[in-house]
C-alpha cells in the first residue's frame, strides 16, 4: 500500500515538472509542447482533466513541428538556434575568464557554471533531434503545408 502510494506521490511530482517546465520551455530554449504532452501523459494516468487535454496538446506540438520543417529557411534558422544553444553551452563549460568589456563583478559572468553549460548542450542536442524527427515525419505532409497558409 505505501509503495503504491509513493509510485502515485512520483507520478503526479513527475508530471507536473514536466508540465511546468513545459510552460517554461514555450519562452526559453527547450521542446516545450513535447515537455506539456508527457506531462499530461503522465497526470492523464492519474486525472481525467489531463487526458481530456492531452489529444489537443499533442495535435499542437505536432502542428509545430510541421511548421517548424515548411521551409527551408525555417529549417536553418531552427539548425542555427540549436547550434548557438551547444555553442553557450560550450562557453560555460569551458568558463573562461570575463572579457574586458564586462563592467560587473567576475563572479556574475557565466552564472550558473558547469551545470547550466551541460544542460544548455543537452537541450541542443534534443533540438537537433527533434528536427530530425521533423523532417522524416513531417515535411512535405500534409500537415507541414495547410492550404490556408503561404510559404515563407
Amino acid at each position: 500500500m505505501l509503495a503504491k502510494a509513493a509510485k502515485r506521490v512520483a507520478l503526479e511530482v513527475l508530471g507536473w515538472v514536466l508540465v511546468v517546465g513545459g510552460i517554461a520551455a514555450l519562452v526559453l530554449p527547450g521542446p516545450g509542447l513535447l515537455a506539456i504532452f508527457a506531462g499530461l501523459a503522465v497526470l492523464s494516468q492519474q486525472y481525467e482533466w489531463a487526458e481530456r487535454r492531452l489529444e489537443p496538446v499533442k495535435e499542437r506540438a505536432h502542428q509545430a513541428a510541421a511548421d517548424g520543417v515548411r521551409t527551408w529557411p525555417r529549417i536553418l534558422a531552427s539548425v542555427l538556434g540549436a547550434s548557438g544553444v551547444v555553442a553557450c553551452g560550450v562557453l560555460w563549460l569551458t568558463q573562461p575568464p570575463a572579457p574586458e568589456w564586462w563592467t560587473l563583478r567576475e563572479e556574475w559572468w557565466l552564472l550558473g557554471g558547469r551545470w547550466t553549460g551541460a544542460t544548455l548542450i543537452i537541450s541542443g542536442i534534443i533540438a537537433f533531434a527533434l528536427i530530425v524527427y521533423s523532417l522524416r515525419h513531417f515535411r512535405g505532409s500534409d500537415l507541414a503545408a495547410p492550404a490556408d497558409r503561404t510559404a515563407d
